[in-house]
């Protein structure tokens, strides 16, 4: 038995506590959803030092579970479950790029780039899932009747899914909406054995399918209103202040859809904070696509109303939800962190994808929201350019390939690729060949000097 110990509480305060082996995803009192937290009096018997030396000690070592990005840091996350229970494919520990290039072109001196799509799934769901999976795993060694997990997803939510549950030996289910997921996306819960159901939808409507066929307690939930998902995803910041050296940066830029990731990062840093690991708090910047934005919407009001919007379609496809589970967790985030929103337009979000691929990145449409929003954040001095900027990318790029085709064969339906780059047909002549070489070269210099726009 763990000395550690956590558990559900509901996130408006309702005085019951559940089990976070129970199956329970919303507060029965006032239907809202559930928060895990952990013993913090028990966790300071151990001081801020010893953390930091457990956690050197197990980071990317091959002892199982802990040299997981995750699982390295199991008390904080769920200290009491049986290491057998356990389902890694040692997750975490993705790099952190100092993006040294791309922030001169931005004017910002000391910007990094949080690499979370170098996974196993290509996705930082994996940091989520990974816990989740694992507590059903143990539920059902308790003797829980589960026969399947099972998510909505908009691609990268359903290929961690699959692929832990098929690592499990647990049937998941998906539900996806019609012709939303790119091939990539859609080829990993296939692969993976999941049966995949392909809705004639958004994902909104996939959502609330999913609540309602896990009223069935045999058929547990995993999208990220189940907060387990929450405690996975929360060591992104507990790993890359790590990689600093246990130095907090100036900000975090992260792109924005149903916002789980948004309080996630919060409850990484928080914590940290309260053991007295870290001694300060980032601001925290959420950046949505301008065709999916309640969440920018609401800023604009301080928060003082939220509607949800009908998401039209972007190329930032995992982000195109209208109605997010997370807001309320997200906008206490914010709150707590001197937080801001802003958006960018599919102009916006392609270009600077396009224009940080230049750089030595390969960026998802995601990053590129979080690219796009960062550029308007500096432009407007909200964050200065002497501070250290941490942007979290959230997907490989691999994942879209057939987009980023697309875009440089300048083939994007309403995107005028600005910075595409088509294949050149030159004769199979050296003199051809080397005049396109140096017509390369000069353009090339020109871009350079005029900062890549």
């Amino acid at each position: 038995m763990s000395e550690y110990s956590a558990w559900f509480e509901c996130i408006n305060g309702c005085p019951t506590h559940f089990g976070l082996t129970e199956v329970i995803y919303r507060c029965p009192e006032c239907g809202d959803l559930l928060d895990v937290h952990h013993d913090l009096a028990a966790l300071r018997r151990r001081s801020a030092a010893a953390w930091i030396k457990l956690f050197e000690q197990r980071y990317r070592r091959n002892e199982f579970p802990f040299g997981s990005g995750v699982w390295g840091k199991k008390e904080w996350v769920i200290p009491f479950l049986d290491n057998e229970n356990i389902v890694s494919t040692y997750e975490g520990g993705t790099n952190l790029m100092w993006a040294d290039r791309y922030g001169k072109l931005l004017g910002v001196e000391d910007l990094w780039v949080k690499m979370c799509g170098n996974s196993h799934t290509g996705s930082f769901k994996d940091l989520g899932m990974t816990v989740l999976v694992s507590a059903v795993k143990q539920m059902i060694a308790n003797g829980k009747p589960i026969t399947a997990i099972a998510c909505a997803s908009t691609g990268d939510t359903s290929a961690a899914l699959a692929n832990y549950g098929a690592a499990a030996g647990i049937p998941a289910v998906v539900l996806l909406p019609k012709d939303k997921v790119s091939p990539a996306q859609l080829v990993q819960p296939l692969a993976n054995g999941a049966l995949v159901l392909s809705l004639d939808t958004d994902f909104d409507g996939c959502m609330a399918i999913v609540q309602e066929i896990t009223h069935d307690p045999e058929i547990y939930l995993a999208n990220s209103m189940n907060s387990l998902r929450i405690e996975g995803q929360k060591t992104v910041s507990i790993e890359l202040v790590q990689q600093f050296d246990w130095e907090v940066p100036d900000w975090v830029v992260i792109p924005g859809g149903n916002l789980g990731n948004v309080s996630a990062l919060g409850k990484g840093f928080q914590i940290m904070y309260d053991l007295g690991l870290i001694q300060k708090l980032p601001r925290i910047a959420v950046a949505q696509a301008a065709n999916a934005n309640p969440l920018y919407l609401a800023y604009q009001t301080g928060f003082e109303t939220f509607e949800p919007v009908r998401a039209q379609s972007t190329l930032a496809s995992a982000i195109q939800i209208g109605n997010p589970v997370s807001y309320k967790r997200a906008v206490k985030a914010l709150k707590n962190f001197d937080g801001v929103v802003e958006q960018a337009t599919e102009q916006e979000l392609a270009d600077e994808a396009a224009r940080a691929d230049r750089t030595g990145m390969f960026n998802c449409p995601h990053t590129g929201v979080a690219l796009a929003a960062l550029r308007k954040l500096v432009d407007r001095k909200v964050i200065r350019s002497d501070q250290r900027v941490v942007v979290i990318s959230t997907a490989h790029g691999l994942k879209f390939a057939n987009q980023k085709i697309a875009y440089h064969l300048n083939e994007l339906p309403g995107i005028d690729s600005t910075y595409h780059n088509s294949p050149v047909e030159v004769a199979a002549d050296l003199g051809k060949v080397k005049d396109a070489i140096r017509r390369f070269a000069e353009k090339s210099t020109l871009m350079e000097d005029s900062g890549g726009r």
